[in-house]
């Protein structure tokens, strides 16, 4: 499915979608210097509601000075409501929100000092990332033959746009098995993190998840484990090796895009009972709570769009009057 919008936000100012269009000659897409976040706004009893935007859009800010980029030309607070004017022009209750800063106006010599940042931020309706039915039943993934990106190769704290050739490289192969997601070892052959998600995997009602030294520091992650203490769930983060992925009772996955799914087959071993086990459905149902503005973190969380669209579109709105 193609993303779809009314309105683009693109070089400081809403545009139509169809106008939201690059150079052929711009220097990111050549070279990948681009950093952007994957956002979800959802309904909430209070109306449409951004999860945990400041904390996406500080990790946008990070990835970008991760990149090279010295200084932007907008604060974190001016992107932020810059996301929230998107999401109200194009009215969604629910959307997904691809907010990026890439290299523009130079750059051809390989060097971010060369070029400018430009900022454009993207929304469009979009359900789970892996299938409406995954929610449920959960989705068979194997070990791909793919490293995850060694730390001081690609920086692996950054969404940087050229590193995501690494997570096409792997998930097109498991596509092409027949599995529905690729996990990824790190350099030293421990577990990692999946394409787009990071990994977790429960034994005996403990929850355990790799460090953070090679994998994306998701805030999905971080929202995991602030729910499992509330709900009396230890995790712990200590490397993690293939084979304990297979006698683990339950194994899932996290990410803004993927939300919390069940890994019920591994490399053709079943995992648990098959099916998404206990400790991931209570998670599961808690964080789905939480995003939609019923669980006490939402207050915090959940940034409520209020923006009355005749602030967005004044000259619009005085012709149509007229």
């Amino acid at each position: 499915m193609k993303p779809t919008s009314k309105y683009i936000w693109f070089e400081g100012q809403l545009v139509e979608f169809e106008k939201a269009t690059l150079h052929f000659l711009t220097p990111a897409l050549h070279y990948g210097t681009a950093v952007f976040e994957g956002i979800r706004c959802y309904s909430t009893p209070e109306g449409p509601a951004v999860f945990r935007l400041k904390e996406h859009i500080h990790r946008l800010a990070q990835s970008a000075l991760v990149l090279g980029f010295r200084e932007l030309p907008w604060s974190e607070e001016e992107m932020a409501n810059a996301v929230r004017q998107t999401v109200a022009a194009n009215g969604f209750e629910e959307c997904y929100i691809r907010p990026m800063i890439y290299l523009d106006e130079g750059g051809w010599n390989l060097s971010v000092d060369a070029g400018k940042p430009k900022l454009a931020i993207a929304v469009w309706e979009w359900k789970n990332y892996l299938g409406e039915e995954s929610l449920e039943k959960g989705i068979r993934a194997n070990v791909s033959t793919f490293t995850r990106h060694h730390p001081n190769v690609m920086m692996t704290k950054a969404k940087i746009t050229g590193n995501y050739a690494n997570s096409v490289l792997a998930k097109t192969e498991s596509a092409r098995l027949g599995f529905d997601e690729a996990i990824m070892l790190d350099p030293q052959g421990y577990v990692a993190e999946c394409t787009g998600e990071n990994i977790f995997l429960v034994r005996k009602n403990k929850v355990y998840t790799p460090p953070t030294a090679t994998v994306l520091e998701g805030i999905t992650r971080d929202t995991i484990f602030t729910l499992c203490n509330d709900l009396g769930i230890d995790v712990v983060e200590q490397p993690i090796s293939r084979d304990q992925l297979y006698i683990s009772d339950e194994v899932f996955v996290s990410g803004t895009a993927a939300e919390v799914i069940a890994l019920t087959e591994i490399d053709f071993r079943v995992i648990g009972s098959g099916r998404m086990g206990p400790v991931t459905r209570t998670i599961q149902k808690a964080y789905h709570n939480a995003v939609r503005g019923l669980n006490p973190h939402s207050t915090e969380w959940c940034d409520v769009v209020r923006i009355p669209l005749e602030s967005l579109f004044p000259i619009q709105q005085s012709q149509q009057v007229e």
